[in-house]
């Protein structure tokens, strides 16, 4: 952003006032003359009219966005009758991994309704790192997933893991995941777009915020009605976490960018007894939700048993975000 001083002003003034903004500036001599500030990285998110009413500011420019569609989203969605951001209660994803069978699905469902989760999570194509781990069962768990989640009165959020599934994703879930490993994919994003659905966009494992953003962008230039963040972990050096969960990208997401975005302990983490407080600490840092792993037996899950929760752990983390009333506090930023 470059800001213009009028004739005469006080720059040091000037730069005082900015600085008070969260602003931190470098004074250059603009080719047309006069005082300009060009402002720093790493400085703090401020409104334009308060800019310009600071005494001595005559003008300010800044690059065209390369989201505008995202900027515009607002911090609140609503998918289903449900409201994600923005003041709204904190939001439960949950289910397992992966769908193991029809009964195991109704099972969980029946479960977590009761508990207060209101979108039913499940893996029926599931992205794994070796050929040889359970993939999923493909279309047939959708059906299963879609017909649990209507009996208990809840929302599906499902992967499309390929521009292949995508139809059947589509007919199945009223918010579609973008996973990590198709952040970057493209043509996948803009076919998810054009389904016309909601799109749940995970961070990609080593990508920076602007391009998380943009992968946001092509869902909602390409016809999505709205998109969720998910901050799952990005990769780091340290072994002690699966990944390491990003809380100053929430922050970010939340409080400068303004727009919707949840949380994933159980991939940010890969151990499940560590959910429950970085669940209340993703909350506390503006996160609108958390989307978390459950297993009626860990042990015996088909992927990603170490992460997955209990029932008993499920109603603790419940009970933890509602006595934090952290969006309440959000609303207030």
């Amino acid at each position: 952003m470059i800001i213009t001083l009028s004739k005469g002003a006080d720059a040091a003034r000037v730069r005082a006032a900015l600085a008070d903004l969260g602003l931190w500036t470098r004074e250059f001599s603009g080719s047309l003359g006069g005082t300009q500030f060009y402002v720093r990285a790493h400085s703090g998110a401020a409104d334009h009219s308060a800019i310009l009413a600071v005494p001595g500011v005559a003008d300010l420019a800044e690059p065209a966005s390369d989201h505008p569609l995202v900027d515009a989203l607002g911090p609140e969605v609503e998918i289903g009758g449900v409201r994600i951001g923005g003041a709204a209660a904190p939001v439960l994803f949950a289910g397992p991994c992966s769908i193991e069978s029809e009964d195991q699905i109704h099972t969980v469902a029946r479960r977590l309704a009761a508990l207060g989760t209101r979108f039913l999570r499940g893996g029926a194509f599931k992205p794994r790192t070796s050929p040889y781990e359970f993939q999923g069962l493909g279309r047939e768990a959708l059906r299963w997933m879609r017909a649990a989640a209507d009996e208990s009165g809840l929302l599906v959020v499902t992967e499309a893991l390929s521009e292949s599934s995508l139809d059947d994703v589509a007919e199945t879930a009223d918010l579609i995941q973008i996973g990590s490993r198709n952040m970057h994919n493209s043509p996948l994003l803009t076919a998810a777009g054009r389904t016309g659905r909601p799109v749940l966009v995970k961070r990609g494992m080593a990508a920076t915020v602007e391009e998380w953003l943009s992968a946001g962008e092509y869902c909602l230039a390409h016809g999505a009605p709205a998109v969720v963040f998910c901050e799952r972990g990005i990769r780091s050096f340290d072994d002690g976490t699966r990944n390491l969960l990003d809380l100053a990208a929430v922050a970010l997401l939340r409080h400068s960018h303004g727009v919707p975005v949840i949380v994933d302990p159980s991939h940010g983490l890969g151990r499940r007894d560590l959910i429950l407080p970085l669940s209340r600490a993703a909350i506390a840092a503006g996160a609108a939700g958390v989307i978390v792993e459950v297993h009626p037996h860990p042990g015996a899950a088909l992927s990603d048993g170490p992460q997955a929760i209990s029932y008993e752990a499920v109603s603790e983390l419940v009970a933890a975000l509602d006595t934090d009333q952290p969006a309440a506090l959000a609303g207030k930023s």
